[in-house]
């Protein structure tokens, strides 16, 4: 039965992958048959979610690591630790990020360069890292978890915003490099998606999309066939974004 499923042993790697966007993604992808190499900050949350896939999916590997992608060396070791895993990745999502409301003028001194280490600078290096393999192989997906806020500026967007608007600048620019290659770019660009961080929200949840909605959406995106790619997706909660 496993292989006849759609990622049967392909692998793909997803950053900040406990809970959210990303444990939708990471949820989504091994129900399809993936190995899924995985990081997040906690190493109680990651502990807990490689023995639910491995018990689940006991036919699939798993590599889940703590660690910080706002810090090089560790998304540096992450990489490593990822070429052992697997001679190459089929499918990488870069969804690590952080979000801290203010406004440029008032907001804390240091916020912009953590902001940018989490939101560009571990995307920038782990795509490094695992983009000769895919090249090498000329096939691979690189998704990477933008935001409206990439487009749109707002209040108390400060430097999430900044950071977004420049992943999405990387995103492009990856597009362009890797059209000869035959590797896959695509910007994701969720709206307001309910995680732990709306949790305390006084809105309603049906007022969000949810992060399965996201990850149906990647998914889709990344089984069409090798010859069409989506370069952006933009979703919102239907009822428009929330400011």
């Amino acid at each position: 039965m496993s292989d006849t499923l759609p990622f049967h042993q392909k692998t793909i790697v997803v950053t900040g992958a406990t809970k959210g966007i990303g444990l939708a993604i990471v949820e989504k992808y091994a129900s399809s048959g993936a190995n899924i190499a995985f990081c997040a900050r906690s190493a109680a949350a990651v502990s807990a979610l490689q023995s639910s896939l491995q018990q689940r999916y006991p036919q699939q590997q798993f590599l889940g690591l703590a660690l910080d992608m706002g810090k090089r060396p560790e998304v540096a070791a992450f990489g490593e630790a990822i070429k052992q895993f697997c001679k190459a990745v089929d499918l990488l999502v870069n969804n690590a990020g952080v979000f801290e409301p203010g406004s440029i003028h008032t907001e804390a001194e240091g916020v912009l360069e953590k902001l940018t280490e989490v939101n560009v600078y571990s995307a920038y290096h782990l795509t490094r890292a695992l983009l000769p393999a895919m090249m090498a192989r000329k096939n691979g997906h690189i998704f990477n978890i933008c935001s409206t806020a990439s487009i749109t500026a707002y209040t108390n967007g400060g430097s999430y915003c900044i950071t977004k608007f420049a992943l999405l600048g990387m995103t492009k620019v990856l597009r362009e490099e890797l059209k000869d290659h035959r590797i896959k770019v695509t910007a994701v660009l969720p709206g307001a998606t309910y995680t732990d961080s709306w949790a305390a929200s006084d809105l309603p949840e049906s007022r969000f999309m949810q992060a399965s909605d996201v990850a149906d959406t990647i998914y889709a995106a990344s089984v069409l066939s090798p010859s069409a790619v989506i370069e952006e997706i933009l979703m919102r909660p239907l009822a428009g974004d929330i400011n």
